[in-house]
């Protein structure tokens, strides 16, 4: 029995990153000898154990072959006679298809050490074609390794795949859980562009692919479309290391503007409503969590609203900010309020030269917050009872009584910028 450290652990340790998990491969091994070393059961599919002390995965060295449509027609074969090049090969990039023994010697049968040197993202062998779910895997690597370039022979791979309607096999949950992974590396904005480059991403979200195609105001990124500009949204969402729900608002934000008529470009009047709509559709075909999916709605329906506020004359007014804050549900879900606030700084921060410049209206709408949730709302109701006001005027007397709020902490800003 040997046993091989596999995988991302060895890529990750020769680029110098830090190594979170490792996995094991054991060649020459049964389950039963397995067991009968202590190691606990895991695999359904196949057969992987649990070290009794460390508790890692170590996995039977098998082989696969592809049997129906879709990531799930696969049919294993797990056995001591399968040697380690064989479950090498049915990996998906060269650059995870390394073992290292325990004497520290390197396998490495696909030269996936020189394409981590050539920076290169590169499948293994023509059983890549066979797994829908590479497609969106590599794309994630892309957007974690955000200075990898993909293979020629790869990329057409790909672009094989999605023609063939392969893709169309995944199921809703393995495609968010692979775009939710995706938003969350350092360069979201890859795993975007490597998808459109392939085709996955019209097939996937057409609503985000259509973006690409609409103009957008120069100032928004040099490329003028409004597709390019969300590129630059994404990274900015994660150079905050914002979360998951806003960094999925992120993703949406300027959903609208492929509906824009082309007689408007590249303005994109109306927006807002349009985008609400094809957000819905997206989160209902992909079963988007429910958290991701309401932060990115108020994301879309008010993210204009939110850079509009200042301390000018063209400003909004207190009782458009407590309106728009009512509307947030900022006394229930202050929380999401500010994840609200952030993938609007994102959009701020993803145009020409505001990367790095401070988002003015963020500082206006969190002291507008504090006050609107100071105002005491049973205070207001006792009051009303205590004068006989119907209870049907509590809701109104509340709403004034937070304009009220929000105008003095404005005018107080206001005053001390003078």
């Amino acid at each position: 029995m040997q046993i091989y450290s596999v995988g991302g652990a060895i890529r990750d340790a020769l680029l110098g990153r830090l190594v979170v998990d490792r996995d094991y491969v054991v060649v020459g091994a049964t389950p039963e000898l397995m067991l009968a070393q202590g190691f606990k059961p895991v695999g359904r599919d196949f057969p992987v154990f649990l070290h009794p002390q460390t508790h890692e995965e170590y996995a039977l060295a098998r082989t696969e072959r592809k049997t129906g449509p879709g990531y799930h027609g696969f049919q294993f074969h797990a056995a001591p006679e399968v040697t380690l090049e064989e479950d090498l090969a049915r990996r998906d990039l060269t650059i995870n298809a390394m073992a290292q023994g325990e004497d520290g010697v390197l396998v490495d049968p696909f030269s996936g050490r020189a394409d981590l040197a050539a920076r290169l993202l590169r499948h293994v062998g023509p059983a890549f074609v066979e797994d829908p779910v590479r497609v969106l895997r590599l794309a994630r690597f892309a957007a974690r390794l955000g200075d990898f370039s993909v293979a020629p022979e790869t990329l057409a791979l790909m672009q094989d795949m999605v023609a063939s309607g392969e893709l169309d096999h995944l199921t809703p949950e393995r495609v968010w859980q692979e775009i939710a992974k995706g938003l969350m590396e350092t360069r979201p904005s890859r795993m975007l562009a490597v998808l459109r480059q392939c085709g996955a991403l019209a097939r996937l979200m057409p609503e985000a692919d259509a973006l690409f195609g609409v103009p957008e105001r120069i100032d928004y990124h040099p490329e003028g479309n409004s597709g390019a500009h969300l590129l630059l949204v994404l990274d900015a969402a994660a150079a905050m290391r914002l979360p998951l729900p806003a960094r999925f608002a992120a993703l949406a934000h300027d959903l609208g503007k492929g509906l824009t008529p082309p007689a408007e470009w590249p303005r994109h009047r109306g927006h807002e409503a349009k985008g609400e709509a094809l957000l819905l559709a997206l989160c209902a075909r992909l079963k988007v969590p429910t958290e991701c999916r309401d932060l990115a709605r108020l994301t879309v329906l008010e993210h204009t609203h939110i850079h509009c506020a200042g301390l000018g004359a063209e400003a909004l007014t207190p009782a458009s900010m407590t309106r728009l804050m009512e509307r947030c549900d900022l006394h229930r879900r202050p929380a999401r309020f500010q994840w609200l606030l952030q993938a609007c700084e994102a959009d701020h921060r993803g145009r020409l030269g505001r990367a790095h410049l401070p988002y003015p209206p963020a500082s206006l709408w969190q002291a507008a917050a504090v006050a609107f949730r100071a105002v005491d709302g049973g205070k207001i109701a006792r009051d009303c009872a205590s004068k006989n006001t119907p209870a049907q005027k509590i809701p109104e007397r509340l709403h004034e009584a937070r304009v009220a709020a929000v105008r003095e902490v404005m005018a107080r800003l206001r005053a001390a910028a003078q």
